[in-house]
């Protein structure tokens, strides 16, 4: 019988106790990952997740949290200064002085972030970050705009990183930049492969690059505060300088927009708070300590490059990165200041991997509220959620195209999303600090009050800032994204209500049970289809589409008179047809038997031969496809398709019948040897 029922309910209805207590306190982290969702076309088990298991090598440790998680954050390194410098330069001299304030405001909004994160993750073990928090205390729309602000957030993450990575390698390698899209693309190819193998595999891949950069940037620091002067400026040579000459003030809004624009460097914070469910038991410490390695190497790399910038009197040129003159001037213009700029490439390509790792748990966890397919719950042997993996590289994939691999188009549109999910986050723990009222909770309660207005207004200044480039059009994405939720869940719902999720069904009675076998001639195939539809259903018949043309008739007779010398113990029934239509006419007959029987629980079972090749279903003529869909589309009964298989040269079984003209051998009717399939 057709299945499909009974796996729809399973997969489009929660349980009603899962809807009832979606407010309450979520169990604390006890090391095991009870999930047991597997994907269904691995035909893998259930996987506790505990250290004692096998799936525990599929999970994250601390250090392989960091590389897993934490790249985009990492990378940001390469761009958040600099974001700082272009704005203050604006000021002149005099307003680059200011780049050391603005950058101990960014890491002290960071440390409260790394702070505020560290509570998410030890209140949500479940993942979720800034939707978790929301859902819970902030209400259902807010959630959903915290989830669609990630959302958005995480599928930009990828096209900005991508092409920034391809943009530091077509200005090493000019001659690459006509084919800076293609690029673009194959090293999306990269990344998406790389997590589908599982973010465990991901995370091993990335850990020597991201070891290399940060060492690389740590050394660079050091080194240059040991500097009293540039080393080398040949990097910037040459250059127009991005300085403005007619400013001497700084006003409280261009530090306010600087402030904003350096805070793209914070952009990663919350990943690691997203993917909790991804690291081994137990998964909040583990979870929590990789925020705070995360937060410390960030704050050292941002405050250390500032401090150079200041101590170098760096000024930004055009078409050389910030960080780029500051190995110049720490390490010279030689080796290391090409593996500087090399790890810098490789990191920010590879930095999309931190959304691959963040973006599928939390379509997760929106799939189990029913407000995304359900389909993106589902996980792979190694603990990967492959449909969610396969959309993000695809959305991204698209934006590539759209942008042609250029930064500066997608530039405008990023962090902005970020920013949203912070303060939603931040507001909400406010609130879980005055309900929970733990240990030292009007501090907490200070702490987040303070990050949701800082990252309040960075999100607002950002939008303004930034909206006539391009942000209008998360403006407009972000509700109509919300409003997608909305349709998806109301859609969940009356699936639940139509199937009577939560409530007890009726218990299981025996009908009266007829199966219909869709036949065009006399074959194995046929003889394989009433062998199992006498199995089936009490009643069989076989049933055949005439249509009024001279030549179907004939074919239609020559068929009668060959079922009458076969003589099978099934009642051949025709079906005339004015019509050239073949599933129409199969569920009429439907229907006429379910309003003269309705007691009767009718069952049609599609016969269809499955070549060994699968070039060859191109040969097929479609017929039990177009049978199935019209008994699916026009009737309530159960449409079960029978796949025979065509095995290599293998030989007919069966006696050779002998034709309606009384020879032996096969029947001569015109038509039949086309109709191989119902």
């Amino acid at each position: 019988m057709n299945h499909e029922p009974k796996e729809f309910a399973r997969m489009a209805a929660p349980t009603l106790e899962k809807n009832a207590v979606s407010g309450a306190e979520e169990p604390p982290d006890t090391g095991t990952d009870t999930d047991t969702d597997t994907d269904t076309d691995t035909g893998t088990g259930t996987d506790t997740g505990t250290d004692g298991d096998t799936g525990a090598r599929h999970k994250l440790t601390v250090v392989t949290g960091l590389a897993a998680l934490s790249l985009d954050a990492m990378a940001s390194v390469a761009y958040g200064p600099e974001a700082i410098v272009l704005v203050l330069a604006a000021a002149g001299g005099h307003g680059l002085g200011f780049t050391l304030p603005v950058t101990l405001a960014i890491a002290a909004l960071l440390a409260v972030l790394v702070a505020s994160y560290r509570q998410v993750i030890a209140a949500f073990p479940d993942g979720g970050g800034s939707y978790a928090v929301a859902k819970r205390h902030l209400g259902r729309r807010s959630s959903l705009v915290a989830a669609g602000s990630l959302i958005l957030d995480y599928v930009l993450n990828v096209a900005v990183a991508v092409t920034a990575g391809v943009a530091a390698l077509t200005s090493a390698f000019p001659g690459l930049y006509d084919h800076r899209l293609a690029i673009c693309l194959g090293v999306l190819v990269l990344v998406t492969a790389v997590n589908l193998r599982g973010i465990v595999d991901s995370a091993r891949a990335f850990i020597v690059p991201t070891a290399v950069f940060i060492g690389a940037i740590l050394v660079l620091i050091a080194v240059g505060l040991f500097r009293d002067a540039p080393v080398s400026t040949a990097a910037s040579t040459g250059h127009a300088s991005a300085l403005a000459d007619n400013a001497t003030t700084v006003g409280a809004l261009l530090l306010l927009k600087a402030f904003a624009s350096g805070c793209s460097a914070l952009t990663g914070v919350e990943a690691i708070a997203n993917a909790v469910p991804s690291f081994r038991a137990p998964a909040a410490r583990r979870a929590m300590r990789a925020e705070v390695a995360l937060g410390g190497l960030l704050g050292l790399m941002l405050i250390g490059l500032s401090v150079l910038i200041s101590r170098f009197g760096l000024q930004p040129v055009e078409g050389v990165t910030v960080l780029a003159q500051l190995a110049d001037a720490s390490l010279g213009h030689n080796w290391a200041f090409y593996v500087v700029q090399f790890a810098t490439m490789v990191l920010l390509a590879l930095s999309a991997n931190t959304s691959f790792g963040g973006l599928p748990v939390l379509l997760k966890l929106l799939a189990r509220d029913n407000y995304v397919p359900h389909v993106f719950g589902l996980k792979a042997d190694r603990q990967v959620h492959r449909h969610g993996v396969v959309w993000l590289a695809v959305v991204s994939a698209a934006l590539l195209v759209f942008s042609g691999g250029d930064t500066n188009t997608l530039v405008p549109l990023f962090a902005i999303g970020v920013f949203v999910g912070f303060t939603i986050a931040q507001t909400g723990m406010v609130l879980h600090q005055l309900r929970e009222r733990g240990t030292a909770w009007a501090a907490k309660a200070l702490l987040n009050g303070l990050g949701a207005v800082l990252t309040g207004v960075s999100a607002v200044v950002v939008t303004a800032t930034k909206f006539h480039d391009g942000a209008w059009l998360i403006v407009i994405a972000l509700p109509a994204l919300v409003l997608a939720f909305e349709a998806v869940h109301r859609t969940y719902g009356r699936i639940g209500e139509r199937l009577g999720v939560g409530r007890i069904p009726e218990p299981p009675h025996r009908e009266r049970s007829l199966v219909l076998v869709p036949v065009a001639s006399l074959t194995r195939l046929t003889s394989e289809a009433l062998t199992a539809a006498v199995s089936l259903g009490e009643e069989v018949r076989a049933v055949t589409v005439c249509h009024p043309d001279a030549e179907d008739l004939t074919a239609t007779a020559a068929l009668e008179r060959d079922w009458a010398l076969w003589n099978p113990g099934v009642p051949l029934v025709r079906l005339p047809s004015e019509r050239r239509s073949l599933g129409r006419p199969i569920s009429a007959y439907v229907r006429d038997l379910r309003a003269a029987e309705p007691s009767t629980r009718v069952t049609v079972l599609v016969p269809e031969a499955e070549p060994e090749h699968l070039w060859q279903r191109l040969l097929q003529n479609q017929r039990g496809a177009v049978v199935a869909h019209a008994v699916r589309r026009d009737t309530d009964a159960v449409v079960c398709r029978l796949r025979f298989r065509l095995g290599p040269h293998e030989p007919g079984r069966g006696r050779r019948r002998r034709s309606s003209t009384g020879s032996p051998g096969p029947s001569k009717v015109p038509i039949s040897s086309t109709r191989t399939s119902a």
